[in-house]
């Protein structure tokens, strides 16, 4: 079974994540800042290498300017246009 991190799914959440900070127009180092972490934490969460936890998501969203609610429902557009 493949591992959960590789799966297309935790690909999209990557690159969902990765589209929201470009959006709200901060670099890594920006995000890092806010977050009070490193640079290589954005920099692993964008490349799928790292997972997040709930929390960990809900706080990043808050700094990319979105909520769970509306994260999870694009999330879930997206994926399912992607099994069609």
């Amino acid at each position: 079974m493949k591992k959960s991190l590789y799966t297309r799914e935790a690909k999209l959440v990557a690159e969902m994540l990765y589209q929201l900070r470009v959006a709200v127009g901060l670099r890594q180092a920006d995000l890092a800042k806010k977050l009070q972490v490193p640079q290589s934490f954005v920099s692993k969460l964008e490349s799928g290498e790292r997972r997040i936890d709930f929390v960990e998501l809900r706080n990043i969203l808050k700094h990319l300017n979105t909520n769970i609610v509306e994260f999870v429902t694009a999330f879930e557009k997206r994926a399912n246009e992607t099994r069609k």
